[in-house]
């Protein structure tokens, strides 16, 4: 008898649309513009450091409930939420009036919530709701196909809107086009400062699109179909269970504290990337074509990271993430002309492995009722991480500016600001190498007689 052919895991709707969630809710054209676009609107850079924060705040706090209440209402539905929000958020910033101060903070301090309850509502519940499908429908073995492809395509769709974004803003190389196709036209900053929202809008308004068309899957985990709970207290029943289960699962919790000390610190320097990019004497005309490069990556990192997760053990692969972030951060404190973008390219792509890892481990551990709520901790963690990291690294750059004003007091501004940024580089590696050795001390300790993590790791 002839084998029937293995089903592609791409023919199951919910997966292709998890895919293209992950693209469109992701392709934002105002990225490469992002902290001077908010300037250009009238906004001061003390009120951008509070939207900001407001964006944190809100993601911290919104995280694990979404979660909940995905497992516990349909995963379907916070997605749903999650790109009316997104439709909103950009409506607020593509209509909004630009004459009054007081309330144009207001307008977008409220693009920052809406955007931070978007991103909490997405988190988890897209990666459920693909998971179970697969596990149901498919092979959840499969899951990191899926995860290779659906990175690869944010990576275009990375690539295209930082390209894309960066051109509709400039006023001359619009004005160039407009001249190409023969219009008359006048452009200045006030025409182009909202194109690349009007364009974001439009990617908006296709992931709720795409929300609208999952379906809702309900999955048997050796007792009976999960169905909707009926009631917010279920949800919060579901967190509390979650968390329990994670603190009582070692290999789970140790993934998710990897996830937090390697993402926080790549996150971190992420930020900072513009004002590395200039001390290493890139013009500022290529930074977009560097991140453009480091988009280009993300074609092949997935690749490689599937072939490290489903062939090599997590021992294995954690010693292969920290050797590229030791490596990456290392050679970025050294502030070489030039060549320094690739200890900076490597760190990045590190980011795109980890992603892969954290998923992979999580999805394969956890069971469907409980999913999104235990992905949300891990979102969670991440943003801990993130926002400990920068308080520490605030309090780092006040005492060093101190120190070096004090021992060169005849430094200007701009020169004083370098030299601090410069010290501090090195401050990430003995901050990971601390995280990293508290990390296996306590992984030692919590596995130490287990074989959790080879079951896991094979399925």
């Amino acid at each position: 008898m002839r084998k029937e052919p293995k089903q592609s895991p791409f023919s199951l709707l919910n997966v292709r649309l998890f895919v293209a969630f992950g693209v469109f809710f992701n392709a934002r054209f105002y990225y490469p513009v992002f902290s001077i676009l908010f300037l250009d609107f009238g906004l001061t850079l003390s009120q951008f450091a509070i939207l900001n924060a407001i964006w944190a705040a809100t993601i911290v706090l919104c995280e694990v409930p979404s979660g909940a209440l995905a497992d516990a209402f349909g995963r379907k539905r916070l997605l749903v939420l999650a790109g009316t929000l997104m439709v909103l958020e950009m409506a607020l910033l593509a209509f909004c009036p630009r004459g009054n101060p007081d309330l144009l903070f207001v307008v977008f301090a409220l693009n920052r919530i809406f955007s931070g309850v978007a991103e909490a509502s997405a988190s988890g519940a897209d990666e459920a709701i693909a998971y179970d499908t697969l596990k149901k429908y498919g092979d959840p073995n499969d899951w990191g196909l899926v995860m290779d492809w659906r990175i690869r395509f944010k990576s275009v769709g990375f690539i295209f809107a930082m390209l894309i974004g960066g051109m509709v803003y400039d006023p001359s190389m619009v004005q160039k086009i407009a001249h190409w196709i023969g219009s008359d036209m006048v452009i200045t900053r006030d025409v182009t400062l909202r194109f690349p929202i009007y364009l974001t809008l439009v990617m908006a308004l296709i992931t709720l699109a795409i929300t609208l068309m999952m379906q809702e899957v309900a999955i048997e985990d050796g007792k009976k179909a999960r169905v909707a709970a009926p009631s917010v207290r279920d949800a919060f029943a579901i967190t509390f269970r979650a968390g329990r289960w994670i603190l009582r699962t070692p290999f789970v919790l140790i993934v998710i504290l990897t996830g937090l000390v390697f993402d926080s610190v790549a996150r971190m320097i992420v930020t900072m990337a513009s004002q590395y990019y200039r001390l290493i004497e890139i013009p500022e005309a290529a930074f977009g074509l560097i991140w453009a490069g480091i988009a280009v990556m993300g074609f092949f990192i997935p690749r490689l990271a599937r072939y490290l997760s489903e062939n090599r053990s997590p021992v294995f692969n954690l010693g292969f993430m920290t050797v590229a972030v030791l490596a990456g951060v290392t050679g970025m404190s050294f502030f070489v002309p030039w060549w320094g973008v690739l200890p900076a390219m490597i760190l990045f792509a590190n980011m795109n492995i980890l992603d892969f890892f954290l998923s992979f481990y999580i999805n394969r551990a956890t069971r469907s009722d409980r999913r999104a709520t235990v992905l949300s901790f891990k979102g969670l963690a991440l943003n801990l991480g993130y926002g400990a990291i920068g308080i520490l690294y605030s309090l780092l750059l006040a005492r060093l500016r101190t120190g070096i004003s004090g021992a060169q007091p005849g430094l200007d501004e701009l020169a004083l600001k370098n030299a601090v940024f410069m010290d501090s580089m090195v401050y990430f590696v003995w901050y990971f190498l601390a995280g990293l050795f508290a990390l296996l001390i306590l992984g030692a300790w919590l596995l130490r007689g287990s074989d959790e993590h080879k079951q896991i790791a094979q399925g």
